[in-house]
């Protein structure tokens, strides 16, 4: 590690999926808040491995699509009973049947805007610049290799404690990755 730069983490190469999903219930039960796990393509259980919860996005949606069908009733109901009132054959001024085609494509359009900028905001994107990125194993993540990176930022972090729990874990390959 040079001088000048701060330390980011710890990573820890694994071989396959299932040493990788022990090693992750390891991490969770000692504790461990700031961590992940990169693999090449999806691994069926990894997110109870992890303790995961399931994602708040559906939040955003939600509350977009109904942004989005309040704003086109509320559209339509201004523009046909307020702004330019027509009496035409003795319509209603505001119909919720006529007004439901606009306020459905504003639920969705609004709905899908949530959900991108939801899950945007849940991932602090965009963020230009990871550490990681400049780990020269880390690059092989996309053809073979497995990795379980802590962060320097966990409460729980030690350096020595972290390393014998990932070597216990049964990484063969344990590096600091720097800022």
């Amino acid at each position: 590690m040079n001088a000048s730069s701060t330390p980011y983490g710890i990573i820890a190469e694994f071989s396959n999926t299932a040493s990788l999903l022990h090693a992750a219930e390891k991490v969770r039960d000692a504790g461990f808040r700031k961590w992940d796990v990169f693999t090449p393509f999806p691994v069926h259980g990894m997110d109870q491995a992890m303790g995961l919860r399931n994602s708040k996005v559906g939040w955003f949606t939600f509350i977009g699509g109904v942004t989005g069908y309040t704003t086109g009733m509320i559209m339509i109901w201004w523009m046909n009973a307020v702004d330019y009132p027509l009496v035409v054959g003795g319509k209603p001024m505001f119909s919720p049947f006529h007004a439901f085609p606009p306020s459905y494509e504003l639920t969705i359009l609004f709905g899908a805007f949530g959900s991108l900028f939801g899950m945007m905001f849940l991932n602090r994107l965009p963020r230009l610049h990871h550490p990681l990125l400049k780990h020269r194993q880390f690059a092989q993540v996309t053809h073979d290799k497995f990795f379980i990176v802590i962060e320097c930022a966990d409460p729980k972090y030690s350096e020595t404690e972290t390393k014998k729990l990932l070597e216990h874990a049964g990484s063969p390959r344990i590096e600091m990755v720097e800022e």
